[in-house]
């Protein structure tokens, strides 16, 4: 089996770039999971493992290997390559590499009556992984990023998930290609905004469904506006009238379920 014990060997280094640059995940097709709960809902998710690094001090051998019956590649590495390579605080001593998958749109398969949430051009890792956990919750058939900010395959965005961006299909496209596949798949729109919006209990979700989510910030773009088959709000009494972006997304899919009966 092989062993790395250099922070300086070149592969290491290479891994590096990895964790720290979308440039190099997206050039090579891969990127690093970290934990064991992560790369076992990985592996559950059809992701597939090239290599696992493990520090035998930290985890066993015989531990690892009943992670995945992939035919991975196994590394000893040493406490000191591993504290390089980790980005969480916590030490279980593992990480995988993992090849990304297709985010295009015509790669989807959906249900026969799918629920589908939208998030435009989401910036904050964390709202990322935060929508992630919630579309898992409630077992929703796809995740659609429209003009995508963040890298899916971030090591926040993976940590802020708790693993979730691998139990959901997962897609990106333009806001434009986004409708237009919605649209071409018959999956009605309902678009969270305040403008010429209705209140979003009022609406029949039980029928193939794309709930949209913006910004914060600046909520959605006026093209999801005009072409929606209706624009929803969740009406508020407080002061302010923004309420974090996953929430709101908790609030609109867990309705969609209640009508749905599940």
């Amino acid at each position: 089996m092989k062993q790395i014990n250099s922070v300086q060997n070149p592969f290491i280094k290479s891994l590096i770039q990895l964790q720290e640059k979308s440039k190099a995940r997206r050039q090579t097709g891969t990127f690093l999971i970290e934990g064991q709960r992560e790369i076992m809902v990985a592996d559950k998710g059809n992701y597939e493992l090239v290599t696992l690094l493990f520090v035998p001090e930290i985890i066993a051998f015989d531990d690892i290997q009943k992670l995945t019956n992939q035919p991975v590649e196994f590394i000893e590495i040493s406490k000191e390559v591993y504290q390089k390579l980790a980005y969480r605080d916590s030490t279980e001593g593992l990480l995988a590499i993992a090849k990304t998958k297709s985010l295009s749109l015509s790669d989807l398969k959906l249900s026969d009556n799918p629920l589908v949430l939208v998030a435009e051009a989401t910036e904050k890792p964390g709202n990322l992984g935060a929508l992630l956990r919630t579309a898992d919750a409630a077992n929703i058939d796809a995740v659609i990023i429209a003009d995508p900010k963040s890298d899916l395959y971030n090591p926040n965005v993976i940590r802020s998930s708790v693993g979730c961006i691998f139990t959901r299909q997962l897609a990106t496209g333009t806001t434009a290609e986004v409708i237009s596949y919605l649209k071409e798949n018959n999956i009605s729109i309902y678009s969270a905004t305040l403008q010429d919006s209705t209140s979003y209990h009022t609406q029949d979700y039980t029928t193939p469904t794309a709930l949209v989510v913006g910004t914060e910030a600046t909520g959605l773009s006026e093209l999801w506006r005009t072409e929606s088959s209706k624009n929803i709000i969740i009406p508020m009494q407080g002061v302010i009238d923004s309420m974090n972006v996953s929430v709101a997304a908790a609030i609109l899919i867990f309705e969609a379920k209640r009508q749905r009966g599940f």
